[in-house]
């Protein structure tokens, strides 16, 4: 689990605290990359369903950005029980072309939108404005704040 600290810039968009679950220590690190460009907090990051049920307990994140195919839970597996256990839980699958099946499958269980790799600010933006839309603006507009 690693804890990042806010930015001391202030943004005129509130800073989401989001858990980041993907099995890949890349595409982990290219979503927080990308989320910290947006002005996020990232609160922990977990590699596989279970840790992220766990972590989603402890820590309670406003965001949920979830691969699907992952060793042993999955991301459908996963958002089903975050689900149960918060229902008002915001979750963004993140996949890969040709998971379109999967994708219905997670947004069935309780996933309130997804996006496709590769992750850019601008795909996280639209994903993230689609369930906040008081965070929906461009990328242009958070570097020029910088």
């Amino acid at each position: 689990m690693s804890k990042v600290t806010e930015s001391t810039n202030e943004t005129k968009t509130k800073a989401l605290k989001i858990l980041i679950v993907d099995d890949s220590l890349i595409m982990r690190k290219n979503l927080t990359r990308n989320l910290k460009i947006l002005g996020h907090e990232i609160i922990a990051e977990a590699e596989d369903g279970q840790t992220s049920i766990d972590l989603y307990q402890s820590l309670k994140p406003e965001l949920v950005t979830m691969d699907i195919t992952m060793p042993g839970m999955d991301g459908i597996s996963a958002v089903k029980r975050i689900k149960e256990i918060d229902d008002e839980t915001n979750i963004i699958m993140v996949t890969s072309h040709g998971q379109e099946g999967m994708v219905m499958d997670a947004l069935k269980s309780g996933a309130k939108g997804y996006m496709l790799k590769p992750v850019t600010p601008d795909k996280l933006r639209e994903a993230i404005g689609r369930i906040f839309p008081e965070l929906a603006g461009s990328v242009e507009e958070e570097l020029m704040d910088e």
